[in-house]
């Protein structure tokens, strides 16, 4: 292991590394990840990061759980990122991690602001995310040159917790042949309703992948028309990602998982 960390850059004190842990096997990390994990004093981590990713930790580091989960009692974005401002002024080699890619729905450019605005020194530790990785480990291609050159990812809900309304709707509907979104399980009745109203087929193919690349992993095939009852029928629940499109229909010869 010490030879694959080799050259890699390391955690100085009183500097924040914001590190992306992947969709949730833990082999999916980076070395940059796993390097992290193993020298940082102080891990601030989310409620989507597996816990085998944290037995990467060194004895001594201190494990702080600042998950956002929604629904549920969670800490305010901004205190997460002051806490790490806080943590970095104390002179700790600060690990942020994240659930899939902090720069992708994940507020990592929330709490980078913070940390520029106070002076502290960050690195940005890129990771798969969910949208991508959680696909693949379902069998869905987000793109296939026979049936996509475009995709779009969205996020399922803003910051007030509503489906969000500066989401162009209809050009998405019109425009991306591919659709993945984050988030969307709370309110997937309204979002498919308006990709509907804008013109997409009721019958167009939808999946919803659960607990993405875990060995909870569940994938529920749905259609744009069945996708709110199918959410109850089998009640599923997030973490989850949905994807709308042709590549959907890709599943049946690429599920690799249960081949």
């Amino acid at each position: 292991m010490a030879v694959l960390f080799d050259g890699l850059p390391v955690i100085q004190p009183g500097c924040v590394w914001l590190v992306g842990a992947g969709p949730g096997d833990p082999g999916l990390l980076t070395l940059h990840a796993a390097h992290a994990l193993s020298q940082a004093d102080v891990i601030v981590h989310d409620a989507l990061v597996n816990e085998a990713c944290l037995t990467l930790a060194k004895p001594t580091a201190i494990l702080e759980f600042a998950g956002k989960r929604g629904g549920k009692p969670s800490p305010k974005q901004r205190d997460i990122s002051l806490r790490l401002v806080e943590l970095a002024q104390q002179g700790h080699r600060v690990l942020r991690l994240k659930g899939g890619d902090p720069f992708v729905f994940g507020r990592g450019g929330e709490e980078a602001l913070m940390l520029v605005e106070h002076n502290i020194p960050f690195r940005i530790v890129p990771g798969i995310t969910a949208g991508i990785g959680g696909l693949a480990y379902a069998g869905i291609p987000v793109t296939h040159r026979d049936v996509n050159h475009a995709v779009t990812f969205l996020t399922g809900h803003d910051s007030s917790g509503l489906v969000p309304d500066r989401v162009d709707w209809a050009a998405i509907a019109q425009g991306s042949p591919v659709i993945v979104m984050y988030m969307a399980m709370k309110h997937i009745g309204q979002i498919t309703r308006r990709l509907m109203e804008a013109g997409r087929s009721p019958d167009e193919p939808l999946a919803f992948v659960c607990n993405a690349t875990t060995s909870d992993q569940q994938v529920a095939i749905s259609s744009l028309g069945q996708a709110e009852a199918d959410s109850v029928r089998l009640s599923l629940q997030p973490p989850a990602v949905v994807v709308v499109g042709e590549v959907v229909g890709l599943r049946k010869t690429l599920d690799w998982l249960n081949r």
